[in-house]
């Protein structure tokens, strides 16, 4: 008998440039493919999910020369590295290409003939402006700098990443980008979810095409790192073109075994960096278009993890390293945190405050205690072991259809890459359940023989809730949710089941629950993590501004009403703005100028926020049910002994002040932009 042949799943992460040992933040995509993979592997779907090194070009040249080693030497050791860190990092990658592999480079060099061939690829002069750092060719109207002589005459500039640029003359292979200009705008039209976020699609179209795309070099003479063109050996390949076909030479596309590439391409998202859409909506749907291979279903360009000085930089060295924080607090909380603290698709702050909050209050507090309670009844009250699940009373029913709510929401995020949401709402039914132990009070009904059978339905509803808990977090926490069946009894491996069912009945818990977060002390950690990032600091030599870093600084001072006169796009990007419903507001106790108020701000968890609005709202109830505007992403900061979790966005004239509120048109949790 035939089985149904299961629907395929493509992901692909950028691969890494070995030039530097790599970050949290770029662990934090791959972390993103890692947790989509599992979740649609958990869903049915035969997945491919491939990573890899982009191993060529003039700085992996300079890099290896700076070693005393060979490029090949260098790359192995380095590739070596980057294996061993996402082992450390559970990553579940089916493939991890190498763009120095044998298959790689011959493929690469047969598409390459075939585009001479065709006549999309010909052989010019290229006078221009490259960085080497970036691996990048920049017109002066792309570069963020320009230097110029007495007489106004170009003579360098930076790139857009700060880094110089240098002035490059030689022949070179050009691809004919402006021959597929339009059809690949209309492809955009067409496929309007191609581009994600959609951002990403109108900086694209606005900043690179509108303005006239221009023919791309895509060959160097002037270094010998990188794949040859045959026909031509003085001329290497230019390394964003030999690295964008790693996607489909990694399926074996122009290869003796073709299997691979027909049944998993086209991908079905490949996340990268906002800081690469470009190459990966422009430059690499037209090299396919020019190859008659059809493109990717989409491309997801997500925002970078930054610290409170900026992007993460070895040259600032406010660098963090994922093996530190693995070494100190597990790999669960780090997975964790990178899925929960950062809005994918937007950029997101990391600071050790927010990373050992998430620890104590998200794993040790929230999970951790609903775990050990339930164990700790399970032995005291029923010898172990779990009897009925069995909906007795109505608020058994009620956390059954709470499960169900929450998994329709959970795959719908999950579905749309919406990994903070997915997870607060998990979340939202870990807090449904603690409350709900609360509710039933389960040491009340020990105390009744006539409630035997109230209290075993409440105890095999708690530890069904747990088994399913486990479940929807284990393509993010991949660890925790072994040690949580293991504490209840059940076989990781076989219990699967996303069904509020009967799994856990008969089953026998641990007589010994353990903490599987022990909580922590926040100042001392806070205090590690900090000393960590100071000893970066020190051995890059960073916090200091240069003399043309100061002048900028100077030159963009206060103006007379005391704002900035100008502040970068990415400064503005760092604030998320959302809409929220006034849920409750209430004067806060020993403040004449505080309101406290409760929000619902579309993740499924309530928010607190205290704002000054008391003197301007006496009649404070009528606010209930007004929709706000908030800024959530601030650090939590408490108050009188309360915690605010974002702030309230209000006008003021003169003596007037008033809340931002906007009409009820707009949905909870929408984002302003």
């Amino acid at each position: 008998m035939l089985t149904e042949e299961r629907k395929t799943f493509y992901i692909t992460t950028p691969i890494y440039y070995p030039s530097g040992k790599l970050t949290i933040g770029n662990s934090y995509t791959t972390i993103a493919a890692d947790t989509l993979a599992r979740y649609k592997r958990n869903e049915g779907y035969d997945v491919f999910f491939l990573t890899g090194t982009d191993e060529h070009g003039l700085k992996i040249e300079q890099k290896a020369e700076e070693k005393h080693m060979e490029p090949q030497e260098y790359v192995d050791m380095m590739a070596k590295g980057i294996k061993e860190l996402w082992k450390k990092l559970d990553i579940s990658n089916d493939k991890f290409i190498r763009t120095t592999d044998d298959y790689h480079v011959k493929a690469v060099q047969k598409i390459i003939e075939r585009l001479i061939k065709q006549g999309d690829i010909y052989l010019g002069e290229y006078s221009g402006w490259y960085s080497v750092d970036d691996e990048e060719y920049f017109t002066e109207s792309q570069m963020a700098e320009v230097y110029h002589d007495e007489n106004g005459k170009v003579i360098g500039g930076k790139a857009p990443s700060g880094h110089e640029v240098q002035l490059v003359k030689e022949p070179c292979y050009f691809f004919k980008m402006s021959k597929y200009a339009d059809r690949l705008l209309q492809y955009y039209k067409d496929n309007p979810t191609f581009i994600e976020p959609e951002i990403r699609k109108n900086e694209m179209i606005n900043n690179f095409i509108k303005p006239g795309l221009e023919d791309l070099a895509i060959s160097r003479t002037t270094f010998n790192w990188g794949v040859k063109v045959p026909s031509n050996p003085e001329h290497v390949v230019y390394v964003w073109i030999d690295a964008l076909l790693n996607y489909i030479t990694a399926l074996g596309y122009e290869s003796d075994d073709d299997s691979l590439f027909k049944r998993y391409w086209p991908a079905n998202v490949q996340f990268v960096g906002k800081e690469i859409v470009r190459f990966h909506t422009i430059y690499w749907p037209i090299i396919l278009m020019a190859l008659g291979v059809e493109l990717p279903k989409q491309v997801f360009g997500h925002g970078w993890l930054l610290m409170k000085d900026g992007k993460m930089s070895k040259s600032k060295g406010n660098v963090v390293y994922p093996e530190m924080l693995v070494s100190r607090y597990g790999l669960d909380s780090l997975r964790y945190y990178l899925m929960r603290a950062m809005p994918f698709g937007s950029d997101g702050v990391f600071t050790p405050e927010d990373y050992i909050d998430k620890i104590n209050y998200d794993l040790a507090n929230d999970l951790g205690n609903l775990l050990n309670r339930t164990i700790s009844m399970i032995n005291k009250y029923d010898d172990g072991k779990v009897v009925s699940i069995a909906a007795v009373t109505d608020l058994d029913k009620d956390l059954e259809k709470s499960y169900a709510d929450t998994l329709a929401a959970y795959r719908e995020h999950m579905d749309k890459f919406e990994f903070p949401d997915a997870l607060a709402s998990v979340w939202s039914f870990i807090s449904r359940a603690n409350k709900y132990i609360d509710e039933t009070q389960p040491w009340v009904l020990a105390k009744d023989d006539s409630k035997k059978a109230e209290l075993q339905a409440v105890l095999g509803h708690l530890a069904e809730s747990l088994r399913l808990i486990a479940l929807l977090i284990s393509p993010v926490m991949t660890q925790a949710p072994v040690k949580m069946f293991s504490q209840l009894g059940l076989d990781y491996s076989s219990d699967k089941s996303l069904d509020f069912g009967d799994t856990v009945v008969g089953k026998t818990v641990t007589a010994k629950p353990e903490p599987i977060f022990p909580r922590l002390d926040a100042e001392e950690e806070v205090k590690y993590i900090k000393g960590k990032m100071a000893e970066e600091q020190a051995k890059h030599g960073a916090g200091k501004l240069s003399k043309s870093a100061q002048a900028k600084a100077k030159a963009q001072a206060a103006s007379d009403d005391g704002y900035p006169k100008e502040i970068e796009f990415d400064d503005f990007e760092k604030v998320k703005m959302v809409v929220t419903e006034i849920l409750d507001v209430k004067p806060v106790e020993n403040s004449s100028k505080l309101l406290q108020f409760k929000l619902d701000d579309g993740s499924g968890v309530d928010r607190q926020i205290l704002s000054g609005m008391h003197k301007f709202y006496p009649n404070y109830k009528e606010l209930i049910g007004k929709k706000v505007l908030a800024v959530v992403n601030l650090k939590p900061r408490k108050m009188v002994g309360e915690w605010s979790n974002g702030m309230l966005l209000s006008t003021e004239k003169g003596d007037e002040v008033k809340l931002a509120i906007v009409d009820n048109s707009h949905k909870n949790g929408a984002i302003l932009g």
